[in-house]
């Protein structure tokens, strides 16, 4: 059995800097656009969301008012309402998703 040769003592850890990944180079990244431009560029993007998201809280907000006041018909039909509202929006975040991956492959 053949013995290991003499090992170089490595060089001693630098938390200062980043690892050294075979095969990845770092790079910082600065975005370029706010929060209120990104989500001008999401809504033109896909409008049925925010609309979704926006009939959903109407409903819960109405709903709840509803239920304070003592009216617990309506208060159940905004809750149903609410959960339809949730449905559509889900749909249109998956529709968004298909859409952007259709547009990715051609």
């Amino acid at each position: 059995m053949a013995t290991p040769g003499r090992v170089a003592p490595a060089a001693p850890f630098d938390p200062s800097q980043p690892p050294v990944i075979e095969g990845f180079s770092p790079t910082v990244f600065e975005p370029t656009e706010s929060v209120k431009d990104k989500f001008i560029r999401k809504t033109r993007e896909n409008p049925l969301v925010p609309i979704g998201c926006l009939g959903t809280a109407t409903a819960l907000l109405y709903g709840l008012y509803c239920f304070h006041r003592g009216q617990s018909q309506r208060s159940q039909l905004m809750m149903r309402t609410r959960i339809a509202a949730q449905g559509l929006t889900v749909a249109a975040i998956l529709l968004g998703l298909a859409s952007s991956a259709m547009k990715s492959r051609a």
